[in-house]
């Protein structure tokens, strides 16, 4: 199997929707024996869920994130919100689904097997996080501390596993923000939205107790990867896939997902 890589720097306001319309179209004409490995990351950004649409108060929440100078968007795959920063690095593995990965659990193995061997002098372990932002069965901790969270996306027979990681910077202040939505939102105890508590979540960097950043990770990631298959960069497939009726058709559905955040703010 051949694996490109690319590597989408930190995008601008105007570009959040990108990374989730490439995912798209990147899942759509996946070609056999083919894969790819997509690092991205956005500023200042709430990413929600779909289901966070569905708050009693959307309209509340969406003004306290904006209070916080931060851009909300609605994403294309589960899970609930997340904040994207300069300190996140965002992971999107995408794949065909074969003999070996025929479960949800089989794709998130992967990806916690290839953040764990970037990782051999942390114990980073898969389990609910149940009071952080966006919990799932695959959050990814260390001392209970969660420091990432996956979610799933699949078109036809191909997935798209995507993971946060939290590199480092105010991790405490994230957990805040979004609990500060919830908040503002009226959401009730014990209906499906997450009782955030900021403590129960930390950075990389704060567990492995010494400085660190988003590029030391890529990199680290990347011989980690090595390991497995050899990623080839593909750099020009950023602009070229622009270009495509594919990509001009799955970003107006990422605009017409999002419509619901402009109704909210009216």
């Amino acid at each position: 199997m051949t694996v490109f890589m690319l590597d989408q720097l930190s995008l601008s306001a105007q570009e959040t929707l990108l990374p989730f319309v490439l995912t798209d179209c990147l899942l759509d004409e996946l070609p056999d024996e083919q894969a790819y490995l997509h690092f991205w990351q956005l500023n200042h950004t709430f990413i929600l869920g779909m289901k966070d649409t569905k708050v009693p108060d959307l309209a509340a929440g969406v003004q306290t994130i904006k209070a916080q100078h931060l851009t909300p968007i609605i994403r294309n795959s589960g899970g609930l919100g997340v904040i994207a920063d300069e300190g996140v690095l965002n992971l999107s593995y995408i794949f065909k689904k074969t003999e070996a990965i025929q479960t949800i659990d089989d794709a998130y193995t992967i990806c916690l097997s290839l953040i764990q061997q970037a990782f051999p002098e942390l114990t980073i372990e898969a389990y609910e996080i149940v009071n952080s932002y966006c919990p799932g069965t695959f959050d990814l901790s260390v001392n209970g501390k969660k420091i990432a969270g996956m979610a799933q996306r699949r078109i036809k027979e191909n997935i798209a596993v995507m993971v946060y990681l939290s590199v480092n910077g105010d991790q405490q202040l994230r957990g805040q923000i979004a609990k500060s939505f919830y908040d503002a939102a009226q959401v009730l105890p014990d209906s499906g939205f997450p009782e955030i508590d900021p403590a129960c979540m930390t950075t990389v960097e704060a567990a492995l107790g010494t400085e660190i950043d988003v590029r030391d990770v890529k990199k680290r990631l990347q011989v980690a990867f090595h390991a497995v298959e050899n990623p080839q960069m593909q750099q020009e497939l950023l602009q070229t896939v622009k270009t495509t009726p594919l990509f001009q058709k799955r970003a107006k559905n990422m605009l017409d997902r999002n419509e619901v955040l402009k109704e909210a703010a009216d």
